[in-house]
């Protein structure tokens, strides 16, 4: 971690978001979620954008409780679930809030059919080595739709790169994106494509590009803190897709270490042999080990020292650790 300087500005504060709003920041092991109330009294309703990983899922139903106790709202008010994209990572408590509240869960419209076959090959949770309890669709969101949401029309925008059927949600009227893993405060997503080998660099260009012509006051990012000051950070995201797209080779060597202390954040402690036994086999650490070019062995093993030194993991022998706390989350 960088030293402190005392002469360093204060961050700015996060900027206000309308009362039909609520933002749970979550960890980096779980996405942030988004709750939009709407109507009032016995009438009342809130939907849901994204669940977190299903790791997580007790504390996400927890939080969500809380939430809607805090409004004077009684659970069956939550009526929908509305997922970004279908990332272990945003997906994970589906399955529980539904049971939980009955809820409706809709899905960007591409993946439908994937989701029905429940085909963890083409939702990627096989060939990343990640876990999503099974749940049902029984909706999809599209691009160019409107929803009412808190009270005012948001507008379904179609978010590739990161992943190729990734949506946002932008408010004219209040001036805000939810952005997901397409803009962080602090750059976006892996590049997913780009190791599965189809493209993705141009379509976060063109995403990147799309935001830059909103009327944007506040994004709430998939993860991190709802920030302002949208120029600066689409200057940080256009600087970063730069530098991937002259080296992709850097995109996979970050997806590496990136998938990696993942696991770890769900493991929190494994024996080596184990957890070579589980992500040998996936198609994405191959695929990024390939275009590191080397075997999956010597890619693991040098996301394991890189990751030692940066002080995410620690390695005692054979045995790995995850060395950071998961982090708490925040209604």
């Amino acid at each position: 971690m960088a030293r402190a300087d005392a002469r360093a500005a204060p961050r700015p504060a996060a900027p206000a978001l309308p009362d039909s709003m609520h933002v749970i920041e979550r960890d980096w092991l779980s996405s942030n979620q988004v709750l939009f109330f709407d109507g009032e009294g016995a009438e009342a309703r809130a939907s849901l954008v994204d669940t977190g990983y299903v790791k997580h899922a007790e504390l996400t139903l927890a939080l969500v409780r809380h939430v809607l106790a805090r409004r004077g709202l009684p659970e069956r008010a939550l009526t929908r679930v509305l997922n970004t994209h279908l990332h272990s990572d945003h997906c994970g408590g589906n399955a529980a809030l539904a049971r939980a509240f009955g809820c409706r869960v809709l899905v960007p419209a591409a993946e439908l059919d994937a989701v029905a076959r429940w085909d963890e090959e083409a939702l990627t949770y096989a060939s990343t080595g990640q876990r999503c309890e099974r749940f049902t669709a029984d909706g999809t969101l599209h691009a160019g739709e409107r929803l009412e949401l808190g009270g005012a029309q948001w507008e379904v925008l179609a978010a590739p790169g990161h992943d190729p059927h990734s949506l946002m949600l932008y408010c004219a009227e209040h001036r805000g994106l939810v952005s997901a893993d397409a803009l962080w405060e602090n750059g976006f997503g892996v590049i997913f494509p780009e190791v599965y080998g189809d493209s993705g660099f141009a379509e976060q260009q063109a995403v990147l590009e799309l935001i830059a012509t909103l009327d944007v006051d506040w994004v709430v990012p998939g993860h991190g803190r709802v920030f302002g000051d949208v120029p600066a950070a689409l200057e940080r995201a256009f600087a970063r897709l730069k530098a991937l797209r002259g080296h992709p080779s850097r995109n996979a060597r970050n997806a590496l270490k990136v998938l990696l202390k993942f696991q770890m954040l769900d493991r929190e402690r494994v024996e080596l042999p184990v957890l070579y036994d589980a992500l040998c086999g996936a198609r994405f650490i191959e695929n990024a080990a390939g275009l590191m070019h080397m075997s999956v062995p010597d890619a693991l093993d040098w996301a394991i020292r890189e990751l030692v030194k940066q002080s995410q993991l620690a390695r005692d022998g054979d045995t790995l650790l995850n060395h950071e706390p998961s982090g708490a989350a925040s209604a």
